[in-house]
């Protein structure tokens, strides 16, 4: 974002002590915890390129909202603590890009602090995430002894200094490695192990091969420090060399491939209510997927059976929007929804309908019964959980046979109730209870013809259902599930539903 002249600084992500906060979080929650609670979209202009970035939550108790983002990208670029390695929520999120093949780019950040050894931290992406790497530059040092990166095929050092922390673009001074200048920042002791280091890099790590990293089966590896901005335009004008023009996406009459195909088409993969609390509007998130979008045109609706008008289009700088009157494949806009749009929804004006594929949805892990304190406030209540609930954050069911009385609202992780319970008192004004309840595991009932009253359960199962009047089960022990399926023969289970 910097080096396109989205924004004028460089910054990092804190809590309440700065208030300076990444570009991407515009919630107020985000800004009080120091955290991403939600994706958002942020699209710049580097030579000549027009690049759309989608920041994801890292934190994992968000890692739902990043799936679905994952869906709309081409490529992922993974940032790896220097310190820390390979962390939980990164094996989860890694698995769908390896799923979906998607190139992964690696950013090994923060070397200006103490960081593991550089081959424990290539070994761990390669043990734990089951891709090859190739690195491109290499650290020398790290923490108080970190000089910069050595490029290993123009052999240039690329020189640390933390004068530029935080302002805007500088100069980063590249000299030969085997020039004088060179011999004077770095030690005789740091040159010695950079020398041996690059000797082994050669013998034992993997070549360079395009075809391989378009394959997502091959890592091209940087390193720098983000915060001190060194080491990132390096890896953006790398990264522009690497990475392809928008991919062909796959629908149900086969590849849609943006460089072939002259209809419009996009598909939804994100809903956010309240962006503007002047407005209390609701934008549905679209990757467009080929063809030209024009402000105001007429589309069809695949899942909703009709026309629809894609009124007040917008491209996204996190919470700030600008109108668009055009957009292309590759593109991510925002539209106005006026409430009939879901995740996963395919729009198009190609006269052959056609939807592409949807968007799992994962299964939560933690459950609780909610409430409202005040009951006179009902309407907004449901209004506020139905909204939330649209926008994929969370999940919510009922009681099986019973009316809305009872609501049991689901997440992926526990950090959500928090941003329900907020979000549900900062936009809606509306006060929640929740009551945590013990089950841990839900399934879908796949074969729609079970009679749900004569499933025979466990002691430990609860039946409910979703929003479709899908039944689901959820189960306390892992065990019970494998107990279900016996005591009902042909019974089949999904973990996964579908949007």
């Amino acid at each position: 974002l910097l080096y396109g002249g989205a924004i004028n600084q460089a910054g990092s992500v804190k809590g309440k002590a700065t208030a300076k906060h990444a570009v991407s979080d515009w919630m107020e929650i985000e800004k009080e915890r120091g955290i991403s609670v939600t994706s958002s979209v942020l699209q710049f202009q580097y030579g000549g390129y027009c690049i759309n970035i989608l920041d994801t939550p890292g934190h994992q108790d968000f890692s739902e909202d990043t799936y679905r983002t994952l869906m709309a990208a081409d490529s992922a670029v993974m940032v790896i603590d220097g310190s820390k390695g390979v962390e939980a929520q990164t094996r989860k999120l890694f698995k769908v890009c390896v799923m979906r093949h998607i190139p992964i780019f690696t950013f090994i950040n923060k070397m200006d602090r103490e960081a593991m050894d550089t081959f424990e931290l290539l070994d761990d992406i390669e043990k734990e995430l089951g891709i090859a790497t190739c690195p491109i530059n290499w650290p020398i040092g790290s923490g108080k002894e970190f000089r910069g990166v050595f490029d290993r095929n123009s052999r240039e050092l690329e020189i640390f200094s933390d004068t530029k922390k935080g302002t805007s673009i500088g100069e980063v001074e590249k000299v030969s490695i085997d020039s004088e200048e060179a011999k004077s920042i770095v030690s005789e002791a740091q040159f010695a192990q950079l020398e041996e280091e690059i000797e082994l890099l050669d013998g034992a790590s993997a070549e360079f091969d395009q075809e391989m990293v378009s394959k997502g089966e091959l890592s091209p590896v940087f390193f720098g420090s983000a915060l001190t901005n060194f080491g990132v335009e390096t890896f953006l004008q790398h990264f522009l060399k690497m990475t392809t023009s928008p991919l062909p996406r796959m629908s149900d009459k086969g590849l849609i491939d943006p460089m072939k195909e002259e209809d419009f088409s996009a598909f939804v993969f994100k809903i956010q209510a309240n962006m503007n609390k002047a407005h209390r509007d609701r934008i549905a998130f679209m990757r467009i997927c080929s063809g030209e979008f024009k402000a105001g045109m007429d589309v069809f609706h695949i899942q909703g059976g009709r026309k629809v008008r894609l009124s007040q289009p917008q491209q996204m700088m996190a919470s700030e929007r600008h109108m668009i009157d055009t957009a292309y494949g590759g593109d991510i806009i925002g539209v106005f929804d006026p409430g009939i749009f879901s995740i996963g929804d395919t729009l198009t004006n190609s006269s052959e309908k056609f939807a592409y594929e949807g968007i799992p949805t994962f299964a939560p892990e933690h459950f609780a019964r909610v409430r409202q304190v005040d009951t006179m406030k009902r309407k907004q209540f449901i209004k506020g959980i139905n909204e939330i609930a649209q926008e994929g954050a969370i999940q919510i069911f009922q009681e099986f046979n019973t009316g809305m009385e009872e609501i049991i609202v689901g997440v992926v992780g526990v950090l959500q109730f928090d941003v329900l319970k907020y979000r549900l008192e900062n936009e809606y004004n509306v006060e929640i209870r929740l009551e945590p309840l013990p089950y841990e595991h839900i399934r879908w009932i796949e074969n729609e013809e079970i009679n749900m009253d004569k499933l025979v359960g466990t002691s430990d199962m609860k039946k409910i259902k979703d929003l479709k009047d899908r039944p689901l089960l959820l189960f306390v022990n892992d065990w019970s599930i494998r107990m279900v399926l016996d005591r009902n023969e042909g019974l089949e289970l999904s973990e996964f539903g579908r949007s």
